[in-house]
């Protein structure tokens, strides 16, 4: 069953994300071990991490047990403006007590985003694993574009197909770029995966992909599919506005 929770505005939606990290990282604090989380960029999870930096979440927060990754990222220097890393710096890091040695960007400063994705990969296996060998992480937090592509999964990309690498450059053909994302194994196999999805602009690409024919060749988020973990989609009222009633 689809675990769809709708709230008045992005505000409160991002209280609730926020939420969610706290209680995630002291459950996995209480078990004696870290939380390991992945983050995305956007204009929606932005909110959430500057909330997660100030009172009461940035004084309740087990700081100390979390080890941070990214779930996407562009090919640019953690310096530059369009950094999903920068992004998360400024909103977040700069005010939370968490060690440097336990954020873990894309490596974008390597000679190409093939390069920084091999190495992303290879450093993943620091991550706790499944049975099968894929990371475990503890929450994986996503956000969805208005063609329904999330992390950097876009419609007819080749990273779609992916199953092998749990990091890969993926070239996107609309955008004439390429972008570094985790792969569908990696977060399929999440304990927690989250969505925020926030604003009118977001209505209908929000009700194809809770209600059209599944096919994430063309709607990537429908492709979030925990094989062992929990799916939850935060979303406001202006996103949850055409939803066909299930």
């Amino acid at each position: 069953m689809r675990d769809v929770q709708v709230f008045a505005n992005l505000e409160e939606l991002s209280r609730a994300a926020a939420d969610v990290f706290q209680n995630t990282v002291a459950r996995c604090a209480d078990e004696g071990r870290r939380a390991y989380v992945a983050v995305s960029g956007g204009s929606t999870p932005k909110r959430l991490y500057e909330l997660l930096a100030t009172p009461p979440w940035r004084d309740h927060v087990h700081w100390s047990c979390v080890e941070l990754y990214w779930v996407d990222e562009r090919p640019v220097l953690p310096t530059d403006p369009q950094s999903n890393y920068r992004m998360v710096e400024e909103a977040l890091l700069n005010d939370v007590p968490l060690p440097p040695t336990s954020v873990h960007p894309f490596p974008t400063e390597l000679a190409s985003p093939t390069a920084a994705a091999e190495a992303y990969d290879l450093e993943l296996k620091e991550v706790p694993r499944t049975e099968d060998g894929w990371p475990r992480f503890d929450l994986i937090l996503l956000g969805m574009g208005d063609d329904g592509h999330t992390a950097s999964l876009f419609p007819q990309s080749p990273a779609l197909s992916e199953t092998e690498r749990r990091a890969v450059a993926n070239p996107v053909a609309k955008l004439d770029v390429e972008r570094l994302t985790l792969t569908y194994p990696v977060i399929n196999h999440a304990a927690h995966v989250v969505f925020l999805v926030s604003g009118a602009g977001k209505a209908e690409v929000l009700n194809e992909v809770m209600h059209a024919p599944y096919d994430p060749t063309a709607l990537p988020a429908q492709g979030v599919r925990p094989v062992d973990g929990t799916l939850t989609w935060l979303v406001d009222e202006a996103a949850y506005s055409l939803q066909d009633d299930d």
